[in-house]
Parts: structure tokens; sequence; C-alpha cells
């Protein structure tokens, strides 16, 4: 395992690159890092897997050469609040290819992340495979995330404007007791990611490649011969609260809903029983899922 010069990303700020493995070049948008002890068994707690990233890099090293950079938590500790955009998250997302070396290579998110490498792959003819989890590349929920993130924005401003102390704990698992603990800016970067979102047709973009376009997003269309997967479980939904928006953010539904299309247009899909957004996003999960697409897709040396 390796560090690179970090990758200067669009509002100058630098993230830590880590490449390990040879072959084909896949980013991953993970953390590297192994979590102390106590910060494991949280994670644990709320249903996370503490060792994703690790876990990931290592068995996908001996065919790929994996590149690492950690956006999420860099993103929370150099928000961006008026420039999150899809163009600018490409943009970022090709600066961390330049700095491993990386020509062509192939991308696996989850979540908002993975939303934003269905963008990089519509501005970019680098990006030769795409892996999305957790978020369905057809009917993603822009409207309702649009929602919930507006309403964590303005607890956030209303916490700022707040004498500070100590947060109640919220039991895990109870997503709907969670204290509000980040900044304005924080928050108001995903209220600017998935505004820029509202228009983007991603059924045109997914499902009919070869239509004239003139959506203002797209520079590119998803183009057919790029091997695409997505993934999410079965009971990936979550009802927000009135004070949340009162919104429902479906993924695991409309992939399932979608699932003919998409095969029909050239994806890979897979529907996991039983498992929520969470469960989906676990390493054991993944790894095999990633190691079996890429043999399939010829992306492995």
């Amino acid at each position: 395992m390796a560090d690179q010069p970090g990758a200067v990303l669009h509002d100058g700020s630098t993230i830590a690159v880590t490449v390990q493995g040879d072959g084909p070049a896949i980013l991953l948008p993970v953390s590297p890092a192994t979590h102390t002890a106590a910060e494991a068994e949280s994670l644990r707690q709320w249903g996370a897997d503490p060792d994703l990233g690790p876990n990931l890099m290592t068995g996908l090293a001996p065919t790929n050469r994996v590149i690492a950079a950690d956006y999420e938590a860099h993103r929370m500790a150099n928000p961006a609040p008026a420039t999150l955009t899809p163009d600018n998250i490409a943009a970022d997302f090709l600066a961390i290819a330049d700095s491993a070396g990386a020509e062509n290579f192939a991308y696996y998110g989850y979540s908002w992340l993975a939303l934003s490498g269905l963008q990089l792959a519509l501005r970019t003819d680098r990006l030769k495979a795409l892996a999305m989890g957790g978020f369905p590349p057809v009917e993603g929920p822009y409207r309702s995330m649009l929602a919930v993130t507006r309403a964590a924005h303005a607890f956030s401003v209303k916490a700022a404007g707040e004498s500070t102390g100590p947060l109640p704990e919220p039991e895990p698992g109870d997503w709907g007791s969670v204290s509000v603990r980040t900044t304005e800016a924080q928050t108001l970067q995903f209220v600017t990611l998935y505004e820029a979102l509202q228009d983007f047709d991603d059924g045109a973009a997914v499902l009919a490649p070869g239509r004239r376009r003139t959506d203002k997003h797209l520079r590119h269309r998803l183009p057919p011969s790029v091997p695409c997967l997505a993934f999410a479980g079965a009971e990936d939904h979550i009802d927000y609260k009135p004070v949340w928006g009162g919104v429902r953010v479906a993924i695991g539904e409309p992939l399932a809903r979608h699932q003919g299309a998409l095969m029909e247009a050239g994806w890979d899909v897979r529907i996991l029983p039983g498992l929520d957004h969470m469960g989906a996003m676990h390493s054991a999960v993944v790894l095999p899922l990633l190691t079996d697409w890429l043999q399939k897709s010829g992306w492995t040396k």
C-alpha cells in the first residue's frame, strides 16, 4: 500500500490518496484507515462495517490497482457549501485518478457516492466500468433527498444559533432520534448537490444512451459499452418523520421496479433479499459482488 501525492480538488483543498495492488485501476471513495476498538464497536452498533475500506482494498488488490480516497470524510472536514455540484464532483474524482496516474479506471460508490459515480460516467470517457450500490440508476430519490437535506440544513442553522452543550446519545438504530451534529456548511453542500439534480432525467441518460440529449447537466451520454452494476438491499427504504421532510427515500423498490429495463440496457442488477441500506453496504456483501462483476467485465489482470 502506497500513499500518493494528494489530489487537489475543485475548491483548492487536498485529499489524501492511497494505492494498493496492480492491474486495471478502480477508484473507491472509501477510507483505507482502520478504526480504534471503540470506534469500530460504535459503528457496528449502528449497522456499519468498520473494516469496509481496508477489506475492499485488500480483497480487490490481487486483480486490480485500487485507488482509495475518503471523499465523504474529506467533504465533512472541508465542506464545499456553494460548489458541491455534479460537475465539480466529477472534476474531483478525475483529479484523484490523475494523482494516481490512472488514465482509465473503474469506479464503485455507495449511496450518494453512487449517484456521484453516475454523474462522473456522464462527463468523461475515462470511466470504463461503473458500480452503483445503495442508489438506483433510474428513479433516484432526488426530490426526497432534497427535502431531507434541506431539513438537516435548517436544523444545523438553528443549532448554530443556540448555546452549545452535550447532545443526548441516541439509541443505536433509531435514526429518527439522531441530533444534527453537522455544521451549516456541511449540510448546505448536500442541499447544493440535490438542488443541482432536480431536473436530471436519469431514465433518459441511463436507459436511452443513444438519444440526443439537451439536458444542461449532461456533457456525455452513458455509453452502452461501459459495464454497469447496480445493487441494493430489498429492504432499503427510510420513511422520515415530518421534521425531516416527511418523505420516503426508496432505494430497493425503484431498482426492483426497473430491473428488467436496466438489464435490457446492459446493466447487471442485484436485489439483495433481507438487507437494508446499512446491511447492503458491508464488505462481506460488496466484495463478492464487485469481484464477480469486474471479472465478468474483463476489468481485471
